[in-house]
């Protein structure tokens, strides 16, 4: 049976997740600004809006590529 144990665990890893971001923040930075970032996320951000389109009327198909060209500029390194 859970308890309130279990919530105070949570928060202690909670806390040490947070830690080890802020800790690392600029090697995770790095590790997002690099090319290898970028071509993972190129091919994810594809293969969902590539998966979106087939769900959506072809009218939409536009704003599923701003809303995914939107995202890839926050991840990797071309603008």
């Amino acid at each position: 049976m859970e308890g309130v144990g279990d919530m105070g665990a949570l928060d202690d890893l909670t806390k040490k997740a947070q830690d080890f971001v802020e800790e690392n923040k600029d090697t995770i930075n790095e590790a997002l600004n690099s090319e290898q970032a970028e071509d993972i996320s190129d091919k994810v951000l594809d293969g969902i809006a590539e998966a979106a389109k087939k769900v959506t009327p072809d009218e939409h198909d536009a704003k599923v590529d701003d809303v995914r060209d939107k995202i890839d500029t926050s991840i990797g390194t071309e603008p």
